[in-house]
């Protein structure tokens, strides 16, 4: 049996090491007590929402872990369920929610970027969902103070019109992890190494709301564990590279006016402006380049359906190719 987190070898649904992270150690199913959400039943699942906000056309749930099993709930949720969307705007939407489990997986094991914890699980009708765990929930139930970057740049609907979460450059990001994390230079170099990835699998929607600070116990801002990761050109293939400019002007660079897309010198200059040391973007870039192969790996034993994976991986290459 495949871990629902991980893909190791194991004899349960999930290993225990995702078991750790995802449920305290609990001997959790990846198989769930009630069926996917349709039109005879979305009114319990609707009631579940009401703590949680709606982007885009991804429907998302909160869950509670009672007696080892995962509820829905209206309050007090510990986690969050995405289930396959029901729009049919997007192209391979069954794949969505492996998708976004593979893309963390990627980020996590291979990339060393700190994500929330999720695996794969399965609804009773056999129909497959996406689940995380609250990293904003403590122990006790309270919640850490997030801010999202629209929030703080202060850029809203009334602000900035209906795009306002696209108005905006990871430079601007960057800025604020510098003003606002005490340990800013790991911060910055992570935040970095997490807009190249974005990069490199495709994900066209990393934008201010997706990208958070949350203050620790002690007070002081970190930058919050990557959450919303996935290739997103799987499903709109239409979109840009990215969701915001590298910087203000990066689109009149030299790479990007000779060949129409970003490339190694546009994210020199990022980081250059974030305030990274060259040899150490240097090494990051590199290392998206060196692990190309294992990140294939990662997608050939994945759940994506074969078109899928050929996708990605197509795309995966054709970016990492840019980085050269």
């Amino acid at each position: 049996m495949t871990c629902s987190g991980c893909y190791i070898e194991t004899a349960k649904s999930f290993c225990p090491k995702c078991r750790k992270k995802l449920f305290n150690g609990a001997n959790v199913s990846s198989t769930l007590s009630f069926d996917a959400p349709k039109a005879d039943n979305l009114a319990t699942f609707q009631k579940n929402t009401r703590q949680l906000s709606i982007s885009g056309v991804q429907l998302k749930y909160s869950l509670r872990l009672k007696d080892n099993e995962l509820t829905l709930t209206e309050k007090n949720g510990q986690y969050i369920l995405k289930p396959i969307p029901l729009s049919r705007q997007l192209v391979a939407v069954d794949d969505v929610p492996e998708n976004e489990h593979l893309t963390m997986q990627i980020a996590d094991q291979l990339f060393k970027i700190d994500t929330a914890a999720n695996g794969i699980v399965r609804f009773r009708d056999g129909e497959p969902a996406y689940i995380t765990r609250r990293f904003d929930v403590k122990p006790d139930g309270s919640k850490y103070m997030q801010e999202d970057f629209a929030q703080l740049l202060n850029r809203t609907s009334d602000t900035h019109g209906e795009t306002f979460k696209y108005e905006g450059t990871y430079e601007e990001i960057g800025l604020l992890i510098k003003r606002f994390v005490a340990a800013a230079p790991p911060a910055l170099e992570n935040f970095f190494r997490l807009v190249v990835f974005n990069y490199v699998i495709s994900n066209g929607d990393a934008h201010l709301k997706n990208f958070s600070l949350i203050r620790t116990n002690n007070g002081e801002y970190r930058l919050a564990p990557a959450y919303d990761l996935m290739s997103t050109i799987l499903h709109t293939p239409n979109e840009s590279d990215t969701a915001l400019d590298l910087y203000a002007g990066s689109i009149d660079s030299s790479y990007y006016s000779k060949y129409g897309c970003y490339g190694r010198p546009d994210f020199l200059e990022l980081a250059k402006r974030l305030g990274l040391v060259e040899k150490r973007a240097v090494r990051i870039l590199n290392d998206f380049i060196l692990k190309e192969a294992h990140a294939v790996g990662f997608v050939q034993k994945s759940y994506l359906s074969n078109a899928c994976k050929q996708a990605y991986i197509h795309n995966l290459h054709d970016k990492i190719h840019r980085l050269l």
